[in-house]
């Protein structure tokens, strides 16, 4: 018999953090909640930092998720929006950990790849699979649509990536 796993997916960014609740049963994968945390553009960084940081802390502590997943920077560009979001995916990366749930990070291609079938696609297309994946769910915002997909991928890719993280720690 299968345990039942909640899964938070988490896309951040500075404007705003998208995130999503899935619960997953074996292969049967079941909608939650889903938001955003949006920030005030005129606030200072640290206070955006911190909107975002209390943000998903009601997240984890209202859905208490077993296991986390976060959208791995792209870089782009201009490094400056690179640092600022970095910044935000630090936050988003340490409100789980610091609440013992084990972290799993995806690159975006990855993603579009397990939701989608290709890894280039445009957000309405995430959004197309997501209604077929996750009937239930009706994503506020692309953020937030996002952030499901990260969940859905993670549903699909955490026993590799459990395997992964144990090889390395034994390999230490």
């Amino acid at each position: 018999m299968t345990r039942l796993i909640r899964i938070l997916g988490i896309d951040p960014g500075l404007r705003r953090t998208g995130w999503g609740v899935i619960e997953v049963e074996g292969n049967r994968l079941v909608f939650t909640a889903c938001g955003s945390v949006a920030t005030n553009d005129k606030a200072s960084l640290a206070e955006r930092l911190v909107t975002i940081h209390d943000g998903l802390t009601k997240v984890v502590g209202d859905y208490t998720p077993d296991e986390a997943a976060v959208e791995a920077t792209f870089v782009n560009k201009d490094a400056n929006a690179t640092l600022k979001l970095g910044q935000a995916r630090g936050v988003a990366l340490l409100i789980p950990a610091r609440s013992g749930i084990s972290v799993a990070e995806y690159a975006p291609n990855l993603v579009k790849k397990t939701i989608v079938g290709a890894g280039h696609c445009e957000k309405e297309q995430i959004r197309l699979m997501l209604r077929v994946l996750l009937p239930k769910a009706d994503p506020p915002t692309h953020d937030a649509a996002d952030a499901l997909a990260i969940a859905v991928c993670h549903a699909h890719h955490r026993q590799s990536t459990a395997l992964t993280a144990k090889l390395r720690s034994a390999a230490s």
